[in-house]
């Protein structure tokens, strides 16, 4: 009688698997320490973890996005890493659309102008007086078919691979970094009465991010380079009428970002990054402050 209440009590003692309470295991979970039968153990770095603790967690004690790839600059690898290029592409076409359906009627109300009339005794405008979202509303309009048409192609072939080797966030704070610090170039040292149009900005700025990425790979920089001085040399000729200072201030933000975004340690990378995206854009508050007094 005493044997077999002990035998008993010995049974009700071996744990069971908390998924399955007809399983008898002897095997607990790393994390959580309760018991899991061999249907539900999952191999850790050390011994085994439940299904729930996996799901929770990366495996090793860390959160689930410690464990994801991550692209060079420590961005998140996406399923499509040319989303946001498709988008601001997208971006640009439907505002060249309106452009065309509304005339000039949309566009001098979002082109970057210093401090201007659009008509005889009409009201003073542009960024001096006070509309400073020309700097950013000016990267999204153009001037014709041709100029959308060759900066369109330009932030396909080199944002698409830019966005996927940064990632979605860095790529899209260096976009709008270089584009800004593009316009915030033309409306220092361009007539106050001359518009601006165009995201070429941005895009030098996407030319200096690849330079400096194509050689922190120690890849073939000839090419992009080669690219880079056909478009300056387009950019200085008589006769196109391009602003320059767009085009000179958009490439000089991103060399120096993108420089941030590939070199900065992994100890403190995402600070550096992103802090160094918030002096690029005090530099471009400063400019835009010191034109405006020169205007006011």
């Amino acid at each position: 009688m005493d044997q077999a209440t002990g035998r008993a009590q010995d049974a009700r003692s071996v744990p069971v698997c908390y998924r399955h309470p007809d399983r008898e295991t002897g095997i607990r979970c790393t994390r959580c320490e309760r018991p899991i039968c061999p249907e539900c153990m999952v191999s850790a770095s050390v011994g085994f973890q439940c299904p729930d603790c996996v799901r929770g967690g990366s495996g090793t004690g860390h959160p689930p996005a410690a464990a994801q790839p991550r692209t060079l600059a420590g961005g998140t690898m996406t399923a499509d890493p040319r989303l946001v290029t498709k988008v601001l592409i997208g971006l640009n076409l439907a505002a060249f659309l309106v452009q065309q359906a509304v005339g000039n009627r949309f566009t001098n109300q979002f082109e970057l102008i210093g401090q201007a009339s659009y008509q005889l005794f009409g009201p003073v405008e542009g960024v001096a007086e006070g509309q400073y979202y020309r700097l950013l509303t000016s990267m999204f309009l153009h001037g014709s078919f041709i100029h959308i048409l060759f900066n369109m192609l330009s932030l396909w072939w080199i944002g698409g691979p830019l966005e996927a080797a940064l990632g979605r966030a860095r790529y899209l704070a260096l976009y709008f970094v270089s584009g800004l610090a593009g316009s915030a170039l033309s409306y220092l040292l361009t007539e106050p009465n001359k518009a601006v149009v165009g995201a070429s900005g941005a895009i030098f700025g996407l030319f200096g991010a690849t330079a400096v990425l194509l050689r922190r790979l120690n890849y073939d920089m000839r090419p992009v380079i080669a690219l880079l001085v056909i478009n300056l040399i387009f950019t200085f000729s008589p006769g196109f009428n391009i602003a320059w200072q767009a085009h000179i201030g958009g490439l000089v933000a991103g060399v120096v970002t993108g420089y941030a975004m590939i070199h900065a340690p992994r100890s403190n990378r995402a600070l550096i990054q992103y802090g160094t995206c918030a002096l690029v854009l005090v530099v471009v508050v400063v400019l835009t402050v010191i034109r405006t007094a020169q205007l006011t």
